[in-house]
């Protein structure tokens, strides 16, 4: 029972009042240091701006053409789909209906818009912000087990760039993995995130598998090259923990049934932040019939630790 190095009951799985306040904290920081650039070029556009003598006097800047188009509330994505002429009109009808009606507050109207569109961006980018911390954290953890055992590694990032470990230790560089590998004795190992499994045709969290990072697009395919797979939840907020384990837990029966058609039973584990009591009971029952081969509360240093070393041991 892999899981008895760290778990003694349930009620060990589930979350602190602390922690969870700790969480929030954590995730409040980190939405305000993904806006800093969004706040950087609102003050910008402001300065700029205020170079006009009148809102009309905007069309002629070029320069500011992107950010005009922000806040008129165009997407990059849709400004990518658009001609200079599609841009310049809609910049146009913006300035006349919006910004000319705020006479000399003109300035100010245009950067409120712009807030508030890049704003409605923001929302998209930090949605899964929990998942995103989740991640560094877990890779975090693997770097430990493996520096613990003086294992070398690679991080293979989400552009394909190869970072050894003395390139690895930036705070960017662990938000931009995409796959950890390493090889001991005789052996090669590499950790995917996000990976969209064949055989159960659906993305999986974390899936480690018997290859190297060159041989990865080629295993990814081979069921047997799978060694375990794992859902990562790092939502913190209480309310929704039914809902994250019910998808992890879906996830998980679909590996399962995808796996055992082909006679393969590779071992799946779950982490998540916030695990509250009634979710905890049925982790540890899955734990306890072998449907589950380990779990760990994020939270929890000494349980992510334990599981980590484990998946370095596979």
């Amino acid at each position: 029972m892999t899981y008895s190095q760290h778990l003694s009951t349930s009620s060990d799985l589930i979350t602190t009042r602390e922690k969870i306040r700790a969480g929030f904290v954590a995730l409040a920081l980190e939405k305000n240091r993904i806006a800093t650039p969004i706040i950087a070029q609102a003050r910008a556009l402001k300065a700029s701006a205020m170079q006009a003598r009148k809102a009309s006097d905007l069309i002629k800047a070029s320069r500011l053409k992107p950010l005009l188009l922000a806040a008129a509330g165009v997407s990059n994505k849709a400004a990518g789909h658009m001609l200079e002429d599609d841009k310049t009109e809609t910049i146009t009808r913006f300035i006349r209906n919006f910004l000319e009606p705020a006479g000399a507050n003109f300035v100010e109207e245009l950067v409120y818009r712009f807030l508030l569109t890049r704003g409605d961006t923001l929302g998209g980018s930090v949605r899964n912000i929990g998942g995103a911390l989740a991640q560094k954290k877990f890779t975090e953890m693997i770097t430990l087990a493996l520096n613990a055992t003086k294992v070398s590694y690679i991080f293979l990032t989400k552009r394909n760039k190869v970072l050894c470990t003395s390139d690895s230790d930036s705070e960017s560089a662990l938000a931009d993995v995409k796959a950890i590998s390493w090889f001991h004795d005789k052996l090669n190992r590499t950790i995917v995130y996000n990976a969209t499994v064949p055989i159960v045709r659906k993305n999986i969290d974390i899936c480690v598998l018997d290859c190297s990072y060159r041989e990865l697009a080629v295993s990814s395919k081979i069921a047997g090259k799978y060694l375990a797979l794992g859902e990562l939840k790092g939502g913190i907020d209480p309310a929704g923990a039914d809902e994250h384990w019910k998808t992890a837990n879906t996830a998980l029966s679909r590996i399962r049934t995808g796996f055992a058609q082909e006679n393969i039973y590779p071992h799946l584990f779950f982490v998540g932040a916030v695990i509250v009591s009634d979710m905890a009971t049925e982790i540890w029952s899955q734990l306890e019939t072998g449907s589950l081969k380990n779990a760990a509360n994020l939270t929890r240093a000494n349980q992510v630790e334990s599981l980590c070393r484990w998946l370095c041991s596979l």
